[in-house]
């Protein structure tokens, strides 16, 4: 039976020999802090129960070792196996020696609660602790290669020196835990620096953690000059890591730049975490180059069309994003507050949305005023109102701007937002004041050309882009133009009342119906509104109408009663009466 255990190992050892030829070589990245930190929090470490996550690390190595087919022998025999630089392929084989050094670590941190009561147990959390170091030293030896990226091995050098730290610290050897503590520190710091908003919290935390350890050996040493005296150290063993740091985190920050296509928006650094977004990005930045190959304006609207439909499903999946986080939320109810990198994101692709919306609009409203200038052409002809409503949508994507989560307060790009708002408001009371003039009412069309002007002046003295302030500067000679023209024009027409009011008529109040025997020519009769009827007619009182006619009514001759009324107005009255009435209705009639 112990004769199987090398034909499994020699198999083993082919597999991933077949791997690295068939595959090519995958940088492999494990960001151990974060890892270890979530894993602690989820199985027992929230609480402060060691033995939980020690169960939870040993559960782990079990999985791996059965996912990866490296077990240790069978259930009658035990044969080691250690991960070797030849197997690492994926991330997996690093998490072998980490979960093992974690299972030993959370091992002795158990040990060191009972050794409260029980002190032959720190004999036991020394040996545990060594242990940890063993394995966080082969797992900084399986990351030294070309198979980890830079990051990788900072943060293994980083693990191992808090390691040997926590070991010295417990063997109260305070310069050599002193030095491994402050070199972990310093690591951290680092790193915490090079990296996103979001993931520098972990490295912060332990670099705080870190501090209280290093204050205390410092005490114990006897000499608080001596962390600052580490940050020297350069040339060989210990100071080897320092040396490189700086080169180390520059590879990491190419890396993670390339990775996570990370996007830089006025100041600050956004990592894009979405896989949805990235190809979004992507396209966007191509869409310049795609619209200067584009043969017509057409061809315009409809790649920035396709852009935003893209754009809709980018801002889908950050939004799926934010759904669980609370800061979101309350951001939203307060619009206040800081701004979290994915809710920045958003801000981002938003801005993207409003501004491309804004481009389309304008490719629009050149198409609509060359068809305005050629009166029509072969299609549908434009009018002033069609600029207008173009205009409007343009102002109500730029207003939308205002509003952008982070910038409320942001004056500079609030001032070059109000300042597109005056420009593209110039342009709408423009062509509103040309749609007035078609209708020849003067008076409100000078007005809106004196309002275009003033927002006009407002938008070049804020300072608005230069596209936008070529375009408002010539808008200006037509505006001065035109102003010109309409006061013209208001002149001629005044004129003209003046002729047509010599050649008035009194207009008739009393309506043709009632004067048809009366001859006279009323011209205005053949104007918009004739007075030919009186509507609503005057009310006039009728009789009401029967509920059924009695057609014999008027031939019935019916007999006469005045006997009757007489005899009625004889009758006595009291008893003598009543029995008289008797005698007369038995008597005869």
């Amino acid at each position: 039976m112990v004769s199987d255990e090398p034909e499994v190992e020699l198999q083993a050892t082919e597999n991933v020999e077949l791997q690295d030829e068939n595959q090519p070589k995958k940088i492999c990245t494990l960001e151990i802090l974060r890892i270890i930190k979530e894993a602690q929090q989820q199985h027992g470490l929230r609480h402060g129960d060691y033995q939980r996550y020690r169960g939870y690390c040993s559960r782990k190595i079990k999985r791996l070792r059965k996912a990866l087919h490296i077990p240790q022998g069978d259930r009658r025999h035990f044969r080691k196996k250690d991960v070797t630089e030849e197997m690492v392929t994926e991330e997996k084989w690093l998490y072998i020696p980490l979960m093992l050094a974690e299972r030993a670590w959370s091992y002795a941190m158990q040990l060191r609660q009972e050794s409260n009561t029980e002190l032959r147990k720190k004999f036991h959390l020394h040996s545990r602790l060594r242990k940890a170091a063993t394995y966080a030293l082969q797992l900084n030896t399986l990351c030294q290669g070309d198979k980890v990226d830079a990051r990788t091995k900072l943060e293994a050098q980083a693990y191992v020196d808090w390691i040997h730290g926590s070991l010295h610290f417990e063997l109260q050897m305070w310069k050599p835990a002193m030095e491994n503590l402050k070199k972990a520190q310093v690591v951290y710091e680092k790193l915490a620096a090079a990296l996103s908003e979001d993931d520098r919290v972990v490295y912060k935390q332990r670099v705080e953690e870190l501090a209280p350890s290093l204050r205390y050996c410092a005490y114990n040493v006897g000499d608080e000059t001596a962390i600052d005296d580490l940050l020297k150290m350069r040339g060989t063993g210990q100071g080897d890591l320092l040396a490189n740091l700086d080169t180390l985190i520059a590879q990491t920050r190419d890396k993670r730049s390339q990775e996570l296509s990370d996007v830089v928006w006025r100041g600050r650094t956004v990592p894009v975490k979405p896989d949805k977004v990235r190809p979004f990005l992507a396209a966007d930045q191509e869409l310049k180059e795609a619209l200067d190959r584009a043969q017509d304006r057409q061809a315009k609207v409809t790649l920035i069309e396709n852009l935003l439909m893209d754009c809709k499903d980018a801002i889908a999946a950050v939004k799926d994003e934010l759904k669980n986080d609370p800061n979101f939320k309350i951001r939203c109810q307060s619009q206040s507050g800081p701004v979290s990198s994915q809710h920045y994101l958003l801000s981002y692709l938003v801005y993207i949305r409003l501004t491309r919306n804004v481009e389309r609009n304008l490719i629009m409203v050149e198409s609509t005023k060359q068809n305005l200038e050629q009166d029509g052409g072969e299609g549908k002809k434009a009018k002033p109102q069609d600029l207008t409503r173009l205009y409007e949508i343009i102002l109500q994507n730029i207003t939308e701007l205002k509003s952008l989560a982070g910038f409320e307060e942001d004056a500079k790009f609030q001032q070059e937002i109000e300042s597109q708002v005056k420009g593209y408001q110039a342009f709408r009371c423009y062509y509103m004041a040309q749609t007035l003039v078609g209708l020849k009412r003067w008076k409100e069309a000078i007005a809106l050309f004196h309002r275009a002007e003033e927002y006009l002046n407002q938008s070049l003295t804020q300072q608005a882009p230069a596209p936008l302030s070529a375009q408002l500067k010539k808008l200006k000679s037509d505006i001065e133009g035109q102003k010109f023209s309409v006061h013209a024009n208001s002149v001629l027409s005044e004129d003209e009342q003046t002729e047509t009011s010599t050649k008035t008529y009194v207009r008739q109040k009393k309506p043709l119906a009632e004067r048809l025997d009366e001859y006279c020519e009323d011209q205005a009769l053949t104007t918009k509104q004739p007075n030919v009827f009186k509507l609503p007619p005057e009310f006039e009182p009728i009789p009401c109408k029967p509920l059924f006619f009695d057609l014999a009514f008027n031939h019935v001759e019916f007999p006469s009663l005045e006997d009757k009324l007489e005899q009625k107005q004889q009758q006595g009255a009291g008893i003598s009466g009543f029995v008289k009435g008797l005698w007369g209705w038995g008597g005869k009639k």
